[in-house]
């Protein structure tokens, strides 16, 4: 909320957004093999749902002068990363509906197996990078496990902090029923790693998901948080007033 409203005073004082975009936003689906078909298709047909919904459309929609930039990423092995939506301005209704067409009509590709928690927050961060121009620039990591290949994440976490960017998480817990209580204490492990190794910044959060098939309101609401805060009035520095001629 701080740098969001010190971007508003720069915007005030120099009466241009001097920027291109108002935020970046990178997002990284796990695809690893703990992910089944089933699930797969929860995680893109539930994030196409969130930004379909009302508040999202409309928050994304806010500023066409200054649009928000999406990309959307899967992530698996350590040289496993493949592009699902490139880079995409979100400056009308129709670019947004290309966006969510093109994740409903994805079909799973093969994918390896292994959990490279540490490799898609570099990846991620090197798409940030491209997008220099944007007032904020945030990763969006999706992911129902630890790390198990690759960079530790902590480790490349710390090499990614002056770099000015945010990482959020999403954490998926287990998605059987069955299992009961337990899956609570292990979402809560599952949060707590994210928060110890993956997130950065000073507004950055790890929100939940208690399956796959809740994925969609969690991944909605994590929009929500991520957007706000970042939609400005049409503000006008008021003019100085005339002098009295004594």
């Amino acid at each position: 909320m701080i740098r969001a409203a010190c971007l508003a005073l720069a915007i005030c004082a120099s009466g241009t957004a001097g920027a291109e975009c108002r935020q970046a936003l990178a997002l990284g689906l796990d695809v690893s093999g703990s992910v089944d078909a089933r699930e797969y298709r929860l995680q893109l047909g539930g994030l196409a749902q969130a930004l379909d919904d009302p508040e999202v459309r409309r928050k994304l929609l806010a500023m066409p002068e200054a649009p928000v930039r999406i990309m959307v990423f899967e992530w698996s092995g350590p040289a496993d990363q493949v592009v699902l939506v490139p880079w995409s301005e979100v400056d009308s209704p129709g670019a947004l509906n290309g966006v969510i067409e093109t994740l409903r009509q994805t079909t799973r590709r093969q994918a390896t197996p292994g959990t490279a928690l540490g490799q898609a927050m570099q990846v991620g961060a090197r798409f940030l990078a491209r997008q220099a121009d944007c007032w904020k620039r945030t990763l969006d990591l999706s992911g129902d496990g630890k790390s198990n290949l690759g960079p530790r994440p902590r480790e490349v976490r710390d090499g990614l902090d002056a770099t000015g960017i945010t990482i959020n998480g999403l954490v998926v817990g287990v998605d059987d029923p069955n299992i009961g209580d337990i899956r609570q204490s292990e979402i809560s492990a599952l949060s707590a790693y994210y928060r110890a190794e993956v997130i950065l910044g000073p507004d950055a959060f790890v929100q939940t998901a208690i399956g796959f098939a809740d994925y969609a309101r969690a991944m909605r609401q994590k929009l929500l948080r991520e957007l706000d805060g970042l939609v400005f009035s049409q503000a006008r520095v008021p003019p100085l007033p005339a002098q009295i001629n004594r």
